[in-house]
């Protein structure tokens, strides 16, 4: 319990380190965007192709479902209430912390490890606001629209297995979609879950590298703990999130 205790109070200050560091300097601001690029950017294929696979076997296994009840026309509330509350912010940040969770701590593990973060000590630079803060806002923006690209072709997929393979009528579809999404309950819910996946995702990501043993092994050890720990925090937030929201 008091080793819990105090790995909560270290990510937690080394959240307000993070946030102190913040500075809106022109070489902090081009480090964000390149950061945006290889965060965010880069992992939109991934996403992408992993929301069009979700919509395609959600469809394909409600559409048996209702159809058992004879409510086969409803597949489009089916699809979108169970992407926009649950499915899509939870899907989109354990893809992201796969792919560029884990970058993010194999990266400042190897720069702790090859002493890059001593060197910028020691010239008087700032390590967590030089490579820490720019991959933190990266990440923390990437995640929420991440999720709305995980979304929009999730339901894409969904909507060519209905019509183009199940036979479903188009406008049964959209008209049920459109019905039964609500902007402020379904779009609200997954704004709020995506933002806070998003910072817990990216404050573990980078704390774990940051401080991993400066050897090649700590690396490999940073770098699985960023994917286990990230893709459980997620879970962890979601039943939360979903029950106080709910």
């Amino acid at each position: 319990m008091g080793r819990t205790l105090a790995s909560i109070g270290a990510f937690g200050l080394f959240l307000v380190r993070i946030l102190g560091a913040i500075r809106p300097s022109r070489a902090q601001v081009a480090d964000t965007v390149r950061q945006f690029y290889t965060v965010g950017a880069r992992s939109i294929p991934i996403v992408a192709v992993g929301g069009a696979f979700v919509g395609l076997v959600m469809t394909l296994q409600g559409y048996r479902t209702l159809s058992t009840f004879g409510a086969g026309n409803a597949l489009g509330t089916l699809l979108g209430l169970s992407l926009y509350r649950e499915l899509g912010p939870v899907l989109a940040a354990i893809l992201f912390c796969g792919r560029a969770g884990s970058a993010m701590a194999a990266e400042l593990g190897l720069m702790r490890a090859t002493d890059q973060i001593n060197a910028l000590s020691m010239m008087a630079i700032d390590p967590v606001g030089k490579v820490v803060v720019p991959r933190f806002i990266a990440g923390v923006v990437s995640v929420p629209l991440l999720t709305v690209t995980f979304c929009a072709f999730a339901i894409l997929g969904g909507w060519f297995q209905a019509v183009h393979v199940l036979g479903i009528d188009g406008g049964y579809f959209w008209g049920s979609l459109r019905d039964s999404v609500d902007l402020a309950n379904d779009f609200g819910q997954m704004a709020v879950k995506s933002v806070f996946f998003g910072l817990s995702c990216t404050l573990i990501a980078t704390h774990v590298g940051y401080h991993a043993e400066p050897t090649i092994e700590g690396t490999s050890i940073a770098t699985t703990r960023s994917v286990v720990m990230g893709s459980l925090m997620v879970l962890f937030l979601d039943f939360i999130l979903s029950a106080t929201l709910y």
